[in-house]
């Protein structure tokens, strides 16, 4: 565990949780962490709906939020879920 006592991974939650409700449709979220090919696929489906995919950034920027430390490390970081 890190000197301040944080999860290994939970330092990323409110940047990827921020950047995810406000830059969510070109996937910059899923970049932080770690997710290229998701990201990838965010920006494309952003891009052919003409913007409508950004609610999935925007959703996802909300459920990371919402989450306690100890779940978003679990599910995001060891286990690796790409979506919601």
């Amino acid at each position: 565990m890190p000197a301040s006592g944080q999860l290994p991974g939970a330092d990323k939650k409110v940047l990827a949780g921020i950047l995810g409700i406000i830059l969510g449709g070109f996937g910059v979220h899923k970049f932080i962490l770690g997710y290229t090919q998701e990201g990838i696929i965010q920006i494309v489906i952003t891009l052919v709906t003409c913007g409508a995919g950004s609610i999935v950034g925007l959703i996802e920027g909300i459920i990371y939020l919402t989450k306690s430390d100890e779940e978003f490390v679990a599910t995001y970081v060891e286990g690796r879920k790409g979506w919601f």
